[in-house]
Parts: C-alpha cells; structure tokens; sequence
C-alpha cells in the first residue's frame, strides 16, 4: 500500500535546493509513495519539470510583498489548516524557515514529521528570522520526528544553535546524474573559442553567492594579464550591480553573463574550472554537477565543500574563506596546467558518487524507517 508523502517548500524557483527537491520526488519508487508538492508560492521556473505523476499545488499564485509579515499574524495550526488540509503518512518541510513553521502546526498524532534544513544558519537571529521569536523557532523544531540536513557541517550548525537532541541526519542532494550527462554533450552556444581558459560560475545573482569579490578576483587576474573568461548562469536581484561592475572596468571581453539556462551543464562541461565564491553554501549543487561533468572545482570553504571535495583537497580545492585565499588557489590552477588536468580527473571519479539512485534509495529508507 502506497504511502501518502507531502513536500512543502517556499517556493519552485531557479535555486539548488528548489531543483533537488524536483529531483528527489521525481525518481522516488512511485509503487511505495503517493507523493504532493505543495509551494507556498507559485510561478517557479521548476514547475516545469515535474514528472506527471507527483501531485503539484501551490498556496498562492504568486509571492507578494511582505508575505513574510503576513504569515507571521497566523499561528502554525492556523497556517496549516490554510496550506495543507488533507491527512499525509509522512509531511516534510523542504527547506527551513517558512516551510517548517507551517508543517510543525500539524496535530495529527498519526503523521510523522519531517524537517529539512539546506544552509547553516551561523546565528539565532537568522535561524528564528522566519518565525515570531526564538521560542517558537525552538518550539516548531521540537516537533520534528526527524530532522535531516543537506551535510555534517549544516548539522553541527544547527544543533549547536539550538543546542538541538532530537534525532538528526545527513542526507546528501539528489542530482539527476544520467540527465546531467546527456544534456553536457549539447553545444554551448554562448562559450566563444578565444583560445582563453574558460571559467564558470553557476547560481542565483544574489549577495551571498559571492560574485563581487568573484569579480574583483578577476579583474585581478585580467590585471595580470592571465588568459581567462568567466561566464556566469543565473539570474537575480544583483544583477545589475554586478554588471555595471564589468562595464567600470571595462571587462567585457573577460565576463560574460549568460542567463538562467534550463541547460547549464553544457556550459560547465565546456569550462575549465569551475568556481564558488559563496559566503555560504548547503551542500552546493552546482558544485555537485561539476563534478559529474568532470569539471574541477575551486571554491571557499563553505558548508560541505570538504566533505564533497575531500579534506586533505583530494578531488578540488578548497581555500580559507576569503577573498585572497580564493584568488591565490584560481591562480595556482590556472598556472599549473597539468594540476588542472589532475583535478579534472580527479572530478570525474568524485562525480560517480552522487548518482541519482544511491541518494534517492537514502531518503527513501529514512522515510520508511518512520512509519
């Protein structure tokens, strides 16, 4: 008998973990699960791409300005009545924060809970920012049967937190690595063949994705008059800031911005070294695809960057969390032709690791391990 499992999420945008979270249900054993996507918001780009069979809905059409206040004048039960409304086996909130709030108001004794924090957190302050105080952050995440977390270091951050005892585990993000595969032998339309080497980063304009001082960095570089060009896939509210950057600096022939891509695999695929330059991360998905295209990776040390990369720098490297130390590893790859090819290499055999049906058979035993 199938059982029932509802998803709740924010939202279906361009971000990671809205895209794993599309992923995960997808591939999920349709004779076990009888699986709901509710969005609080909808209008998400990743609409589009769930399969047939996952049951989708979304609460409002739309995301509204100050929706975050207007949540917070209902109490848990009451925004639970409002978005879910029918009986689940199992409920899970995909993602912290508003989604957690809503699903803690469940008060069928029958279903089980289930909460999935993708970000560390760092402080109190940010942890509680969704919810009306501190004690009821602490109250709606005690009342979680399982709490899983997206790597070992978003866990130890969110049980010190909360100085958290409840039952906690790590779960790595599904990525669709045979799709990914076959999508990063299209052409790249965009990647121009200027004999430079090619760098890529992938992910949301935003502020805490890093690019500024990705920016700086190669400005940096093109100052010292190394080959490269960066393209950067994604969409988001800096956009504009960081484009006028390049047109200060007269770096147009060194950054290219592409865009959200429904494809960005192919671009990956065609670059040399990817780079993450995010003040903090989940663990990244975009990362995550690199490796499978067996493109190395260079990034700041954020949240499950070691643990996907190795600690001793095994399959990428991974610096100090800071600007300087970013530069000088993109450097020493980039001056070390042969380093590269290693790492290359080295992504190739990582990437195996994160096929789709071992982190899909994960979740799956932990749901079934509740009922």
């Amino acid at each position: 008998m199938q059982k029932r499992i509802l998803f709740l999420i924010h939202d279906l945008g361009h971000g990671g973990a809205e895209k794993v979270l599309v992923n995960l249900v997808n591939n999920m054993d349709r004779d076990k699960f009888d699986i709901t996507l509710i969005a609080l918001f909808g209008g998400g780009i990743n609409e589009q791409f769930l399969a047939p069979h996952i049951k989708y809905r979304a609460v409002f059409p739309r995301s509204f300005p100050g929706n975050s206040r207007v949540m917070k004048l209902l109490t848990p039960k009451q925004l639970h009545r409002l978005c879910v409304r029918e009986r689940y086996d199992i409920e899970v909130s995909y993602l912290e924060g508003p989604s957690a709030r809503v699903i803690s108001g469940c008060d069928d004794p029958d279903t089980r809970l289930v909460s999935w924090i993708h970000v560390e957190q760092h402080t109190m302050k940010t942890l509680a920012g969704s919810f009306r105080s501190e004690q009821e952050a602490r109250r709606c995440y005690d009342r979680f049967d399982q709490t899983v977390c997206v790597s070992q270091f978003v866990k130890e951050d969110f049980c010190r937190i909360l100085d958290f005892g409840k039952p906690c585990t790590v779960l790595y993000n599904t990525v669709e690595s045979a799709k990914i595969l076959e999508k990063s032998r299209e052409k790249a339309p965009g990647l121009l063949d200027d004999g430079k080497i090619r760098l890529v980063a992938v992910g949301t304009l935003k502020e805490n994705k890093g690019y500024s001082r990705m920016l700086r960095i190669i400005r940096r570089l093109r100052d010292e008059a190394c080959p490269i060009h960066l393209y950067i896939l994604g969409e988001g509210p800096q956009k504009q800031e960081l484009e006028a950057f390049v047109q200060e600096n007269a770096m147009e022939d060194t950054v290219a911005f592409l865009g959200y891509d429904t494809n960005p695999y192919r671009y990956v695929a065609g670059c040399d070294l990817f780079i993450c330059a995010s003040f903090a991360e989940g663990f990244s998905t975009a990362a995550t695809e690199a490796l499978i295209v067996g493109t190395p990776v260079c990034t700041v040390d954020v949240s499950g960057m070691k643990e996907m990369l190795g600690a001793h720098n095994e399959y990428g490297v991974v610096t100090k969390n800071d600007e300087e130390a970013l530069y000088r590893g993109i450097k020493k790859l980039l001056e070390d032709r042969e380093l590269l090819h290693h790492y290359q290499e080295r992504a190739k055999i990582r990437g195996r690791d994160f096929e789709t049906h071992s982190t899909v058979d994960a979740v799956e035993r932990m749901l079934e391990s509740l009922l």
